[in-house]
C-alpha cells in the first residue's frame, strides 16, 4: 500500500467482519457511520430470526434509505416553506421602500428649494 493509499484508508468493524474503506471522507466521520451501520445490523439481529450478514445489511439499508427519503421530502417540504416566507418578506421590505422613496426625493427637493429661496 502506498503512503498516498494509507492516508485515505479507514479499517471499520461492520457486524464482525472488518472492512478497509477508501475515500475522501474524514476518517472519524466513516468510523462513525460504520458504527451507526453496526448498531442497526445488531439492533435488527436482536428482532429477526435470520442472523444472516447479508440479509441483515439489506434491511438495513432499506431503513436507511427509508429514513433518508423521510428526511428529504421534510426538507424538501421546509426549504419550500423558507423560500415562500423570504419572497413574502422581500415583497414586504420593497413595498415598504418604494413608500419611502418618493418622500424622500420630496424632502431633498423641498430642501434644495429652501436654500434656493424659492417655496
Amino acid at each position: 500500500m502506498s503512503q498516498r493509499d494509507a492516508a485515505t484508508a479507514t479499517e471499520v468493524e461492520i457486524f464482525g467482519a472488518t472492512y478497509v474503506i477508501r475515500g475522501g471522507t474524514e476518517p472519524d466521520h466513516l468510523t462513525q457511520l460504520a458504527a451507526e451501520v453496526d448498531r442497526r445490523m445488531r439492533e435488527l439481529a436482536g428482532h429477526s430470526a435470520s442472523s444472516d450478514p447479508g440479509r441483515l445489511a439489506i434491511l438495513t439499508a432499506l431503513n436507511l434509505a427509508d429514513e433518508l427519503s423521510r428526511s428529504r421530502t421534510t426538507w424538501d417540504g421546509e426549504r419550500g416553506e423558507i423560500e415562500s416566507r423570504v419572497k413574502s418578506l422581500a415583497d414586504q421590505l420593497e413595498g415598504a421602500l418604494e413608500e419611502e422613496r418618493p418622500s424622500r426625493r420630496r424632502s431633498r427637493a423641498t430642501t434644495k428649494n429652501e436654500k434656493r429661496g424659492t417655496p
